[in-house]
């Protein structure tokens, strides 16, 4: 399995489209469309008829984002930063920051 540059749980930035600049945490990723969804970005408006014990109305949810829009921030610099690899001596692959060098994996 190759090392992913975004993962569930991390804290992105947008980079790009309408969204630019705002930072929330990934809370799924759509692997198959190069996708992901991140917390109270991109929200859309879903007009719901009310199903059994659902109710109805006009509910807001968070919309997929392409994975390329979206930086990870590195907690050291607290900036959006580009992913690189670096291999343990255990030869565990973990994800460091290309702007401080500080491992982004919790080992």
């Amino acid at each position: 399995m190759a090392l992913q540059r975004v993962r569930k749980h991390d804290v992105v930035m947008v980079i790009a489209g309408r969204e630019r600049g705002k930072t929330g945490k990934v809370l799924r990723l759509l692997l198959n469309t190069d996708r992901v969804v991140v917390e109270r970005i991109n929200l859309v408006k879903r007009h719901t008829k009310p199903r059994g014990n659902q109710t109805g109305g006009i509910l807001e949810k968070e919309a997929p984002l392409h994975i390329s829009n979206v930086q990870p921030v590195c907690s050291r610099c607290d900036k959006p930063a580009r992913v690189g690899t670096r291999r343990l001596e255990d030869g565990h692959g973990v994800r460091i920051c290309r702007r401080c060098g500080e491992q982004m994996d919790k080992a």
